[in-house]
């Protein structure tokens, strides 16, 4: 990619907020020229088809909403399984599973029983770091710690292995790679994003699609060893207004085009068959419904020659849209629309607009031409169902050992050392070594989101046959070396060590679950300072290794450990990091750092924008910052001052998009009075009085369902207690984002604040909740004067917001916060 320079560009004043002109845009050379073969083909295909076929083709149904006997009914042309969606909805389907499924949705749409034509169905799947839908499968790090390597050779060879893994299951396709610039760390997908740096992003981009597909031109390309690729998101997700996820992108055309736009040129030329929409606005337009972007630059200025594929329902955030209803996303120039639980109203309205015209019959045909273009470029016409192509069913493919050793170099290459003091590392192996931390022995917290189940929680070690904890790969050398090494989370040691290793870092999440206000960890109250700081002052020497999905404020940890090292998301691999911690037996270093810094590190919990070319950049550690053993890794003490008020920096919101944010712990209670914390998105009280799923509301998993089948209680749990004195003093109210799904006559409905024991304010709510539209998304206030009415001490709240109910009540919760706008207000008085 020579021809195309990229780099950042800032606005000049003359631009109009939100202008596109094509002609500014470069021209990519598409690989493909076009096969007459293949178009003779496509014309006869297509003069034969029914309208039906022609709208099945360009709707997209995810497995957990739609059947094999659908796929039959309405001839639909692709189907996807989303982060929390699995065979039989359980996210620890065997891979035999997976492959059966993939056969059968694979029959159905050869059927023609019915008259209907054969036309196999593409599956895609989000094979985000390897094949992390199946069990077994080979974890590589998540592209934050890819970025770090600066090795595009290894990224291809990633990539390779992913689609080798990926076909074995059954697919085809698979929703990668993500070339998305973060530009604000805030962002819940920062990790997805190789890095803040668009020209390092676009020396991978165009090797990763290499790696997935084959090479253009060569023996291989899109065969049975290989998966078409989606380049996503376009266009400008990592550049929303406050690092919000779906937000708005108000930067410039020049910024979008050679920061945000930097990896599709590359990933064009190398032949990408697929581009997705993103969530993202551009200046306010949702780009699921920009023509400007997705017709007149990407396809017709940029050459792409295949096809562009919506996301989880981002056509239903079009003005005027509904997930059921979009044919502007069509006519702006999406090809597919990802209709994962709406694939029905989809298909049967866009079906209507194509015989009323509002979707032209050529937009439609262009769109059917493209994807059956894509299948036909991979053989599928020809090929057999799934688990009789080259590797259906060589499971022992996942996981393999020539696999898991490319992954465990990729971690050796990705980890950056950005402290040594004393030259404390590499470490004798000989010596008593203690492992502490709640990321020592833990695979979730090591693989990261987009894990088995979309948000990487909810899972068991035994879920993962075909890896190693951080912990399992020190002790192996350490005791192979004639050393000892001790578990111990808390740092409770039953034997003085020699040396700490302290492993801590961020939960998992994914997408906007993951948007955070600022650049602390857990709200800067983790705790793991504390075990660091009471470990050396013990005598004992620490390491702190770091697993996170972006860089984050950790001045204070870095000044109490000895040695700091940013580990990233490591996947299955975490015998990686021991490679390089440790000496061999006999003194000699094994690894030595290589990677260096993607992201720069900040020197605030504020600075979450502070990018590398930017004016004013004064990061702590900057872009391409990363030690090595030679390296006097010795520092002074770095400042401590976090820019923020970390006692004030909660907001009020209380809950949002099913998720409580730092500081607020979810917790359901049974009738019997024990409680459940909930870290998942499922849970449910041992007696089953309440139960909570996830359920989607504009957004996957937006919000959670709660039924009663007891006597339960729903909360909020705060710590540290909040104090909601001033908000009571003026006219705030406790407002909840409810839908009443049910909701008998002789219902018990309460909500209540706590503040210890013996202290709440207690206040019906089922009269209220009785005038909101049942099965309808709306806002129920709750005065906060009325709580403090009813005995709620607002100065000291350990729990703001507890539901109670009884059996038979069933609501949903979407967001809870202290505010004042609402549709429905309960009155203090009961009556």
């Amino acid at each position: 990619m020579a021809s195309l320079c990229v780099g950042f560009v800032h606005a000049s004043s003359h631009e109009a907020p939100g202008r596109i002109n094509p002609q500014h845009w470069p021209q990519p050379s598409w690989p493909l020229a076009p096969d007459p073969t293949v178009e003779k083909r496509i014309d006869a295909l297509l003069a034969t088809m029914t309208l039906e076929e022609k709208v099945g083709q360009v709707v997209q149904g995810d497995i957990a909403s739609i059947t094999p006997d659908d796929v039959r009914k309405y001839r639909l042309g692709s189907i996807l399984a989303g982060g929390g969606s699995d065979p039989g909805g359980r996210y620890n389907a065997s891979p035999a599973e997976w492959l059966a499924l993939a056969d059968a949705f694979w029959e159905a749409s050869m059927d023609t029983r019915g008259g209907g034509k054969a036309i196999p169905i593409i599956w895609g799947i989000d094979a985000m770091h390897g094949q992390s839908n199946v069990v077994g499968a080979t974890l590589f790090p998540h592209n934050i710690g890819l970025g770090a390597t600066r090795n595009p050779e290894l990224l291809r060879e990633i990539a390779r292995i992913t689609a080798i893994e990926t076909r074995t299951t059954g697919m085809e396709w698979t929703f990668a790679p993500t070339v998305a610039v973060p530009q604000d760390d805030r962002w819940g997908r920062a990790y997805e994003g190789y890095s803040e740096d668009p020209a390092l992003v676009a020396s991978y981009a165009g090797v990763f699609v290499e790696g997935l597909q084959g090479k253009v031109g060569e023996a291989g390309f899109l065969d049975d060893h290989h998966v078409m690729t989606t380049v996503k998101h376009f266009l400008g997700d990592g550049g929303t207004d406050g690092g919000k996820d779906q937000g708005d992108t108000t930067v410039s055309e020049a910024e979008l085009r050679d920061v945000h736009g930097a990896g599709y040129f590359p990933a064009i030329e190398a032949g990408a068959q697929s581009v997705m929409a993103s969530f993202n606005s551009f200046h306010g337009e949702k780009m699921h419904g920009h023509r400007a972007l997705l017709t007149d630059v990407l396809k017709d200025r940029m050459n792409f020659g295949g096809f562009v594929v919506g996301d989880w329902n981002g056509h239903g955030q079009i003005r005027g849209c509904s997930n059921t209803d979009c044919a502007k996303t069509y006519t702006a120039g999406l090809d597919m629309a990802m209709a994962p639980d709406s694939w029905k109203g989809m298909y049967e309205s866009t079906l209507a607009h194509a015989k009323d015209g509002t979707l032209p019959i050529a937009r439609l045909d262009d769109a059917v031409r493209r994807i059956l273009r894509v299948k036909f470029r991979m053989g599928l016409f020809e090929k057999p169902k799934p688990s009789a192509r080259a590797l259906g069913g060589k499971f022992e493919m996942l996981g393999a050992p020539e696999h898991r050793a490319v992954a465990r170099r990729a971690v050796r290459e990705s980890l950056v050392l950005l402290k040594n003091q004393d030259h404390l590392l590499p470490l004798a192996p000989r010596q008593r070594v203690l492992v502490a931390g709640d990321g020592a022995d833990n695979m979730e917290k090591q693989a990261g989101g987009w894990t088995l189940t979309w948000q990487g929680d909810g899972t068991q070690r035994a879920d993962f046959p075909n890896a190693d904890t951080i912990w399992d790969g020190l002790k192996a050398q350490v005791e192979a070396a004639g050393g000892s090494a001790e578990l111990a989370v808390e740092g409770a040691y039953r034997t003085k060590p020699d040396v700490a290793v302290v492993v801590f870092g961020e939960e998992p999440y994914a997408e906007f679950q993951g948007d955070v206000p600022d650049l602390t960890l857990k709200g800067g109250k983790s705790g793991d300072l504390e075990l660091i700081r009471k470990l050396k002052a013990d005598g004992i020497p620490v390491v702190a290794v770091f697993l996170s999905g972006r860089p984050l404020w950790m001045n204070r940890e870095i000044n109490a450990a000895d040695a700091f090292v940013a580990a990233w998301l490591p996947g299955s691999e975490g015998a990686g990091i021991a490679d390089v911690l440790l000496r061999t037996p006999t003194g000699a270093i094994q690894h030595d750092f290589k990677g260096t810094l993607s992201f720069s590190w900040p020197r605030r919990a504020d600075q979450y924008q502070n990018n590398v070319g930017q004016k004013g950049y004064d990061p702590q550690f900057a872009y391409g910052y990363g030690l090595t053993y030679a390296s006097d890794g010795n520092l002074g003490a770095l400042p401590e001052d976090p820019g923020i008020d970390l006692d004030a920096r909660r907001t009020n919101m209380l809950f949002d998009r099913g998720v409580a944010p730092a500081g607020i712990l979810l917790r359901l209670v049974g009738t019997d009075g024990k409680a459940v914390d909930v870290t998942h998105p499922s849970a449910a009280t041992q007696d089953r009085a309440v139960v909570m799923t996830a359920v989607n509301t504009n957004v996957q998993e937006g919000a959670r369902q709660f039924v009663f089948g007891g006597r339960g209680v729903v909360e909020l749990h705060a710590a540290p207690s909040l104090d909601l004195t001033r908000e009571t003093n003026g006219d705030a109210l406790m407002i909840a984002s409810v839908r009443v799904d049910r909701l008998p006559a002789d219902a018990d409905v309460s909500l209540a604040a706590r503040c210890g024991d013996a202290c709440q304010g207690d206040l019906p709510v089922r009269r209220a909740l009785a005038e909101l539209p049942a099965g309808k998304w709306a806002r129920l206030g709750v005065p906060l004067k009325c709580l403090a009415a009813a005995g709620a001490d607002m100065g000291r709240l350990e729990v703001p917001f507890a539901l109670r109910g009884s059996p038979g009540v069933t609501v949903s919760l979407d967001h809870i916060s202290v505010g004042t706008d609402y549709d429905v207000r309960v009155e203090c008085s009961p009556h």
